[in-house]
């Protein structure tokens, strides 16, 4: 599959080096390059241990626990992307929650924020359920996958610069075989990490950048195909969808405790979003 021999592969200048380990930063660019498909790309994520902070955060959180969580055995490892391989919407958060996505080992799963955005996601019919409290709930997504910028739980929900940049392999790749038709993007880092990506997958950017701001409405089209997304469709096990020409992006405040609380992002304001995004990707 990767067209070459053993634990080795190919590095620049034409030559051959060892096969990165999943502690290594190589590993993320290696792996996510080769997924042929999402359910491959999930399979070798799950293994990476890139960034260290944030695998002896996400360790130590899950063999201290939270003193609610004490019976739990914490998920603790990177957390993929959750829903249908062929959703023509995308939902781009931040990270996994230390005691939610890190606990139960599913995206926005087991915490107030992903109470929230499921329970909106219910009221305009993308969820089967308002809540989502394990990974084996029943709950299903129709045509709309979350996925994060960063899959690993950072402390203070605070990822750096160098961790965003290791994880952007997997977003890119996950964006890339998804093919959305509509992304909504929750908060400015999901918003300013994921912009560069579209970039590089060959969609034509505004100038200036659009900025984040709640209801931001952007509408890209295509430039020409790139090398490295004629490749991936090549390697496409199909679950995507044929290639379209506009993709929209719509910015929305994150679901986090402080801006539910506060009030900065309420539950029709949400709910409003969600259904203005699933009219742009052809929902219905």
């Amino acid at each position: 599959m990767d067209g070459v021999r053993g634990g080795e592969h190919e590095v620049p200048g034409g030559t051959r080096g060892p096969r990165p380990s999943p502690g290594e930063v190589g590993f993320p660019v290696f792996h996510a390059a080769r997924s042929g498909g999402l359910a491959e790309l999930d399979g070798r994520l799950v293994e990476c241990r890139a960034c260290p902070r944030l695998v002896a955060w996400r360790e130590e959180v899950a063999a201290t626990k939270r003193a609610a969580f004490r019976g739990w055995e914490y998920w603790g490892r990177p957390v993929p992307g959750f829903g249908p391989h062929d959703a023509p919407l995308a939902v781009v958060g931040l990270a996994p929650a230390a005691h939610g996505g890190n606990r139960t080992g599913r995206m926005f799963t087991g915490d107030a924020s992903g109470d929230f955005l499921f329970a909106a996601l219910h009221e305009v019919g993308l969820a089967s359920r308002p809540t989502a409290t394990t990974a084996d709930d029943g709950l299903e997504l129709y045509g709309v996958r979350v996925t994060s910028p960063v899959h690993c739980a950072p402390p203070t929900n605070k990822p750096t610069p160098a961790e965003r940049d290791t994880c952007r392999p997997w977003l890119a790749a996950e964006i890339t075989l998804l093919n959305p038709r509509a992304i909504v993007v929750l908060g400015a880092f999901g918003w300013q990490t994921l912009l560069p990506v579209l970039a590089d997958a060959g969609w034509q950017l505004p100038r200036p950048r659009p900025r984040f701001a709640h209801g931001a409405l952007v509408t890209l089209r295509r430039t020409a195909p790139t090398a490295a997304r004629s490749a991936r469709a090549e390697l496409s096990d199909g679950g995507g969808r044929a290639a379209d020409d506009e993709l929209h992006l719509i910015g929305c405040y994150h679901p986090s405790q402080r801006n539910t609380f506060t009030g900065r992002l309420t539950r029709p304001m949400l709910t409003g979003l969600l259904h203005q995004a699933s009219a742009l990707a052809g929902l219905g």
